[in-house]
């Protein structure tokens, strides 16, 4: 995309002004924020290049949060709650003119889309989450999150080098710098600290159950970030989910495996199909155990072949049963010869 999306503004009902953009054509994906900074971010390659990207085959929808980026900087730091982001959403839908649309939770937003799901189900087609829970403070709980935290109200430039760095894995090459300015210029640090103040006690896991949206819950991150457990049990406890472990280590979308992604995201959203391949998602070992299993070695053999114990490789296809979504060895064998979007 040669020119930047021109910039809107919603009001919210409580008066809050928030800046949003909306470029791309085909069904339309709300890509909700956390601490946005939807000018800035056009800046990064990798991020641009997402967008566009997205945009080939979805209306794409950025906006920032109340406080941040473009929106009103002039907020109640003591009105950051759930319902506080539910009415920046319904402003941008509305001010969109945007009846319908399929969410994209990501970090902080997770538990405003469940929560928007779970309350109006004929506004929502399908929920994409990454990163986040419906109960924000396990999200939160991993002891280098909270170090990082801690730096919010200390020293906010090196809360926005740390967070683009140590915890979101982008290297000191230009994209890191620039992703930490985006960090910065996203909002101040008593905006920021009241934010993730008011994310610990956001909780909208009672109304799990209510959400009637085919959701797909992504994860790609080290326990030390946030441990895939939070997404199993996410997963787990909405009545129409999927969870993909996306291989890799990089704690965020479209950057570490951007085309994966976004084929997956894109697939899922127009028509619910995971198109990633039957290798995607899989970590590097599993990948090796479904191949001597599609080739058609037994789990000894398979042991003998890696030099691993057979109680370790039966481990491995319990987690390849699990994530291809099948129920044992011959479903998965036919899962991996169909190939892609089988």
């Amino acid at each position: 995309m040669d020119e930047l999306p021109d910039l809107r503004f919603a009001r919210a009902e409580d008066g809050v002004t928030l800046g949003y953009q909306v470029f791309g054509r085909g069904p339309v994906l709300v890509w909700m924020p956390s601490l946005s900074n939807i000018v800035a971010q056009w800046r990064i390659p990798a991020v641009r290049a997402a967008y566009a990207a997205l945009a080939r085959d979805l209306t794409v929808v950025l906006y920032d949060g109340r406080g941040t980026g473009s929106s009103d900087r002039r907020i109640d730091l003591g009105d950051l709650g759930v319902e506080a982001h539910l009415r920046d959403l319904r402003a941008v839908l509305d001010h969109a003119g945007i009846r319908r649309a399929s969410l994209l939770g990501y970090y902080h937003s997770v538990a405003t889309a469940i929560a928007f799901a779970a309350r109006e189900p004929g506004r929502v087609d399908r929920l994409v989450l990454f990163g986040g829970a419906p109960r924000l403070r396990d999200a939160m709980s991993p002891a280098q999150t909270q170090a990082l935290l801690s730096l919010v109200d200390q020293d906010w430039g090196l809360f926005a080098d740390a967070a683009a760095t140590a915890w979101l894995g982008w290297d000191a090459a230009p994209s890191g710098r620039w992703v930490a300015e985006s960090f910065r210029g996203a909002t101040t640090a008593p905006v920021a600290k009241a934010w993730f103040d008011a994310a610990r006690a956001i909780d909208v896991t009672a109304e799990l159950g209510q959400v009637r949206a085919p959701t797909l819950v992504l994860h790609r991150q080290g326990a030390e970030q946030i441990p895939v457990e939070v997404g199993r049990r996410l997963a787990a406890r909405l009545p129409d989910a999927r969870l993909v472990e996306l291989p890799g280590s990089t704690p965020t979308l479209f950057v570490e495996d951007a085309a994966s992604d976004v084929r997956l995201v894109s697939g899922f959203v127009t028509d619910g199909r995971v198109t990633r391949s039957t290798a995607r998602g899989l970590t590097a070992r599993e990948r090796e155990v479904l191949g001597l299993l599609t080739a058609g070695h037994s789990n000894a053999g398979i042991a003998a072949r890696l030099g691993i114990a057979v109680h370790t490789v039966e481990r491995h296809l319990a987690n390849v049963y699990r994530k291809l979504g099948v129920s044992g060895r011959t479903a998965a064998v036919a899962h991996a010869l169909r190939g892609p979007g089988g």
